[in-house]
């Protein structure tokens, strides 16, 4: 209970016009990343060395392959890359821990703006939902 009353006080408040962040409950899943690097389409990484890949969200790979029995999407990895940097790039990012993938932690983040990154990829065609995993925790949660 004091960890997340201490949570609490020390996690940065939303923007005024911003919608809040779904994850922010005081659940020991939540973490804010500041953003230091974006490693391609749906995955970046954290100034404390964190990876985070976005959860329920399918990019091309840098060499522009799809991996085989994992979504494709039509745009290229270097798109996504791009969009992904516009969105995320140099921000505290606000994420809700989804699982593990390959060393790397799968989230839910929201930026700055409150915008959830992993739903505005999706959106912008860039990347394709991950029907499997967003079965098990929804991505584009409206709620």
């Amino acid at each position: 209970m004091f960890a997340a009353i201490l949570l609490g006080l020390c996690w940065p408040s939303s923007k005024p016009t911003a919608r809040p962040a779904r994850a922010m409950s005081g659940s020991a899943d939540e973490f804010a990343c500041q953003v230091s690097a974006v490693t391609d389409g749906d995955t970046l990484r954290c100034a404390d060395g964190a990876r985070i890949r976005l959860h329920a969200v399918a990019a091309r790979e840098k060499d522009e392959s799809c991996s085989p029995g994992h979504p494709c999407p039509a745009a290229s990895g270097a798109a996504a890359t791009a969009q992904l940097r516009e969105l995320a790039a140099g921000q505290r990012l606000q994420c809700l821990a989804t699982g593990t993938s390959y060393n790397r932690v799968t989230a839910i983040c929201h930026n700055e703006s409150g915008l959830e990154i992993n739903c505005a990829m999706v959106q912008s065609g860039t990347t394709v939902l991950w029907p499997r995993y967003n079965e098990q925790r929804p991505i584009c949660d409206r709620s």
